[in-house]
């Protein structure tokens, strides 16, 4: 079983997922390494180069493929619930996680990032809610669960996530969750 996070590029995804993955004793993958491992360039050229038409098959073939054969926990790039076929996949094959973050919330962690092209533009903050406009319902049809983000710790936010999927009975390791009381 795979467990794959949805949400606003820097809603937390890949570092909660790698922080799960860890927790839960399983492979982590990231959904646009992938894609930029296959491509041989960032992303970021390829979809000024090709496009985004192209660069979305891309990652709709990624998508397929690690929802057929990933055991573990998958995160998945903001935009890879534009497509339907995408959001039907990830939904039927695994168990997806929304990470709801505001777009006030993403762009207070993001503010200094130069790294990210969303936010290289003339109104980052209106971008991500135009984004979140578009997007949150896009989410939450894929998703299984939502997990708000606001301010609580990544470790925070891991054991919130181990508990819904353990109430739900998709937890991958019973002896994931440790009680409080264990040192």
């Amino acid at each position: 079983m795979s467990i794959i996070f949805v949400g606003l590029p820097g809603s937390g995804k890949t570092t909660i997922g790698r922080q799960l993955a860890r927790r839960l004793s399983v492979p982590f993958v990231d959904s646009d390494h992938m894609i930029e491992h296959r491509l041989a360039c960032s992303i970021r050229e390829f979809f000024a180069r090709e496009g985004e038409d192209c660069f979305r098959d891309v990652e709709e073939a990624v998508i397929d493929e690690l929802t057929q054969g990933h055991q573990g926990v998958i995160a998945t790039g903001g935009g890879a619930v534009l497509r339907a076929v995408n959001r039907r996949l990830m939904h039927e094959r695994g168990q997806v996680i929304y990470l709801r973050s505001t777009p006030d919330d993403v762009f207070r962690r993001l503010r200094h990032d130069n790294a990210r092209p969303l936010l290289q533009v003339d109104d980052p903050l209106g971008r991500l809610r135009a984004l979140y406009e578009t997007r949150d319902p896009l989410y939450r049809e894929a998703a299984h669960f939502v997990i708000e983000t606001g301010r609580p710790s990544v470790a925070m936010l891991v054991n919130k996530i181990c508990m819904q999927l353990d109430l739900a009975g998709h937890l991958p390791m019973k002896d994931a969750v440790v009680p409080a009381s264990d040192p």
